[in-house]
């Protein structure tokens, strides 16, 4: 019997790993949305992924399936059941607010903030955490398929970005979904949960955007507009890449190329790791006659051990 039909059926004595996951949330991996931190399986103090990265922290239990921005959370994004079952509770009526925010209030234990849990038999659970207050639309006791709606990414809940964390569980123990099995050695890989598995990334680009200053670290998360057009007397030329997963070590390339050539590029030792950050260069209008006019070109390039993880390409044009 397939896994398909497993999840399907699931009053059958399916065998250990046939359960199977349909991806929860209305995003592409890679291009709307990216895994910011998986499944901790290093039993000490230390952080490890599956795949032998640090896309992780120390006991985290689920998947984190984070948004590029604040206005991606804004305009609605879905949160679906991964597998059918039967809601085993819910919560909603916490606010969407960071837990680093003065103002939050005390989570009191409800860390996963407006949730959803489900049972889909054979000792197999699913958890959604962190979504949007008033978007639940499940109650305890339905019956749910695969791609029901549950509700919407939100920020509720110990969250410092947005994002759906989901928990798998077996017999009350957390099942990895990209190793279920729990063996996987560094490079190895094997039958994930997922019916069709995102590509492993170990860090990579969200955004980048050209601008005539650096941007404040709070416009850049909440998804300010990238700047098509550019005045020829702007004070500076600036590109930003905002970036994720990166490690001590890592390099980030900014680079301008305009019509008369190189304007900047510069390489930015990245000295922490860190969960998510930014980085901006640029340079200065020197003379009255401005920048030349015509098509720009940005790259921001992330690099570890001297080989490209991920890059962005953006356009933009200055007019006289």
């Amino acid at each position: 019997m397939t896994r398909a039909a497993c999840a399907l059926i699931l009053a059958l004595a399916c065998p250990a790993g046939a359960f199977e996951l349909n991806w929860p949330v209305d995003c592409t991996p890679g291009e709307t949305c990216f895994i910011q931190q998986y499944v901790d399986r290093d039993p000490g103090p230390g952080v490890t992924d599956f795949a032998c990265g640090t896309l992780a922290y120390d006991g985290h239990e689920g998947t984190d399936i984070a948004l590029p921005s604040l206005a991606a959370l804004q305009a609605g994004v879905t949160v679906r059941a991964a597998a059918p079952g039967t809601v085993l509770g819910v919560r909603d009526g916490m606010p969407d607010i960071l837990v680093s925010d003065p103002a939050a209030p005390p989570l009191e234990g409800r860390d996963c903030g407006n949730g959803v849990v489900i049972d889909h038999g054979q000792g197999w659970q699913t958890q959604y955490c962190h979504m949007a207050r008033g978007s639940v639309a499940v109650r305890s006791g339905d019956s749910v398929a695969a791609g029901t709606p549950l509700g919407q990414v939100g920020l509720s809940g110990r969250t410092e970005f947005p994002h759906l964390h989901v928990t798998v569980r077996k017999d009350g123990q957390t099942v990895d979904p990209f190793d279920p099995d729990g063996t996987l050695a560094c490079g190895e890989t094997a039958p994930p949960l997922w019916s069709d598995p995102p590509a492993y990334r170990p860090g990579g680009l969200i955004a980048a955007g050209f601008d005539i200053a650096v941007p404040k670290y709070e416009a850049v998360k909440a998804g300010m507009p990238a700047r098509a057009v550019l005045p020829a007397k702007a004070p500076a030329l600036v590109i930003w890449g905002y970036y994720f997963g990166n490690r001590a070590g890592d390099e980030l390339r900014l680079t301008i190329t305009g019509p008369e050539g190189e304007v900047i590029s510069e390489t930015v030792p990245l000295d922490r790791t860190q969960a998510q950050a930014f980085r901006a260069v640029g340079k200065r209008l020197r003379g009255p006659s401005g920048w030349p006019v015509g098509d720009y070109t940005g790259e921001a390039v992330l690099i570890r051990a001297g080989a490209e993880i991920d890059r962005i390409v953006i356009a933009a044009r200055i007019d006289g």
